[in-house]
């Protein structure tokens, strides 16, 4: 389990925005890449990484959506990626490292939520693959660029509460033997995505690597989009009029808000000497046993970590070299 997973103490709390953590921060001359970068949350930390003067990569399944996003945003490029395609991933990393530009901040965001049952080209089931399969080859297909920042690299997995809805079934995380369960199998990627951000730190930190999973909040967007409006409204997520809920502290946030703690992890000199950890409301979270904050033991489990990990490899045919 993680040693570090205590809470700093910052000046932020759930109602600070992605600029408000940022202020003062130079990100002139850094690399970010940021999947899923054009909507959403990702949109709002690819707007205010380029506002602190870094040049943003957005790799995204519909680039001229992406483009069209990007109006008035400075320092963004556009690359085709689709995470549940191993193809696609190989494709993106190849040509992003014939450029031989390193990477300084990988911010690991796109993702979905509760969809129904799908399953990428090996058979691997959709939210697994997608939140976290995909992004895991990525991470390993980058990984000569991510050694080479100067000052090191931090990368940013985007998990959420939703890991504390269940943890990874070592022996069927597929669902091939169990029926299954939508929020089952978010539940367990964001797990994943936790869990990855502890085994990547465990692997980059002798080389300046270091890496954070992070919760955003609740934000009604994008990631909905698989939900009835029955679902939305049994969180209590929306008014009377149909407008998202926003009341940080009961975890309702915008688009500001929710991205707020990975412009933190991707850029707080807080975070210089820590790695591994899971963060919410710019902050380390506290570890959790039962109520519903902060993160469960299993999700920074070390040498549940490593058992992914080695998940992952099986699964993908990626490692590090």
């Amino acid at each position: 389990m993680s040693n570090q997973q205590i809470p700093l103490g910052t000046n932020w709390g759930p109602a600070a925005t992605a600029e408000q953590v940022a202020e003062n921060i130079d990100m002139t001359g850094k690399l970010v890449v940021v999947t899923g970068g054009a909507s959403g949350l990702g949109l709002e930390t690819t707007r205010v990484l380029s506002l602190l003067g870094a040049q943003v990569v957005v790799p995204v399944r519909r680039v001229a959506e992406a483009e069209e996003a990007f109006e008035g945003i400075s320092r963004t490029e556009v690359y085709e990626l689709d995470l549940v395609d191993r193809g696609s991933v190989r494709r993106f990393a190849s040509e992003f490292l014939q450029s031989s530009r390193s990477i300084d901040r990988l911010i690991l965001n796109a993702g979905v939520m509760a969809t129904p049952l799908f399953r990428d080209n090996e058979g691997n089931e959709g939210q697994f693959a997608t939140n976290h399969l995909g992004h895991f080859a990525l991470t390993v297909a980058l990984w000569p660029a991510l050694l080479q920042a100067k000052d090191g690299a931090r990368v940013v997995a985007l998990s959420s509460r939703g890991h504390h809805i269940c943890g990874i079934d070592p022996e069927d995380p597929n669902f091939l033997q169990r029926p299954y369960d939508k929020w089952q199998a978010y539940g367990q990627s964001k797990t994943a995505n936790s869990l990855f951000a502890a085994a990547v730190d465990t692997r980059g930190r002798k080389n300046g690597i270091r890496a954070y999973s992070v919760h955003p909040g609740s934000v009604v967007g994008p990631l909905a989009r698989h939900l009835s409006s029955e679902e939305i409204n049994s969180f209590g997520a929306l008014d009377e009029n149909g407008s998202p809920v926003i009341d940080p502290k009961s975890d309702k946030k915008n688009f500001a808000q929710g991205a707020a703690t990975s412009v933190w992890c991707a850029t707080s000199p807080s975070l210089n000497d820590i790695g591994g950890v899971y963060c919410e409301n710019s902050d380390v979270a506290s570890l959790e046993e039962t109520v519903r904050k902060g993160v469960r033991p299993y999700a920074v489990d070390l040498e549940e970590a490593e058992k992914l990990w080695k998940l992952s490899v099986d699964l993908t045919g990626a490692n590090i070299k």
